[in-house]
């Protein structure tokens, strides 16, 4: 399953499943991150799973390179579900200064943003991986007729609970943070709580998601 086994840097170990962006290959990658996450591994500091990359970082002082790929390459890898499958929905409101974007989407997508939404909506989402800010989850896969570039000049401030769109993947801004996607919405829940030590993230590699549309009163509802 794993393409290759690299140095990244002196105390990192770069595990490439592919080029491909694909659930099937991301599946992989987040079945490794489970295990080896799950076996608490001496030595092993942090794990980042992507798209179809696993980084591995590890305390020089405590095991190398050479430890961590042996390793690697005869672990043992067990099913393991507990992200697979559960869905998690997300109300969204596209009304009034929340969907920032819209007009640029009609332009480029060359159709209403009544329809564009109906297509977002109609659709369940798979988490390939978190990150940029802390618990900002990725979800792939877009209808291709809304697929979008990203804005040629990067907003400074994308407001925290932003939905943004670009090429393949949507996104939830867990922060308020600078930022180049398309935005089509705001959702009031809170995505990522860093005083949740046993769960920050709301959602994680691995979970689907269904987005729901709310109305302005419904989000002030759910917001306060």
């Amino acid at each position: 399953m794993i393409k290759n086994i690299s140095n990244l840097g002196d105390a990192a170990v770069y595990c490439d499943f592919g080029k491909e962006v694909s659930q099937k290959i991301n599946q992989n990658v987040i079945k490794y991150f489970n295990n080896i996450k799950d076996k608490n591994i001496e030595g092993i500091t942090n794990i980042t799973p992507s798209y179809n990359k696993l980084i591995i970082s590890f305390d020089l002082s405590v095991t190398n390179y050479s430890k961590i790929k042996n390793l690697i390459e005869n672990l043992s890898i067990e099913e393991n579900n507990k992200n697979s499958n559960k869905l998690i929905e997300i109300p969204v409101c596209c009304e009034n200064n929340y969907k920032l974007d819209h007009k640029r989407l009609e332009k480029i997508l060359n159709f209403k943003f009544d329809r564009i939404i109906e297509n977002f909506f109609n659709k369940e989402y798979f988490c390939y991986m978190t990150g940029f800010i802390a618990g900002m989850p990725f979800l792939g896969d877009l209808k291709e007729n809304l697929r979008a570039k990203r804005l040629e000049t990067p907003r400074v401030k994308v407001p925290k609970g932003s939905i943004g769109l670009t090429e393949q993947f949507c996104n939830i801004y867990t922060y308020e943070s600078p930022g180049g996607w398309n935005i089509i919405g705001n959702t009031p829940l809170e995505i990522f709580n860093k005083n949740n030590q046993n769960s920050p993230a709301l959602i994680n590699p691995g979970n689907k998601v269904k987005f729901t549309q709310i109305t302005q009163e419904e989000y002030d509802k759910i917001k306060n």
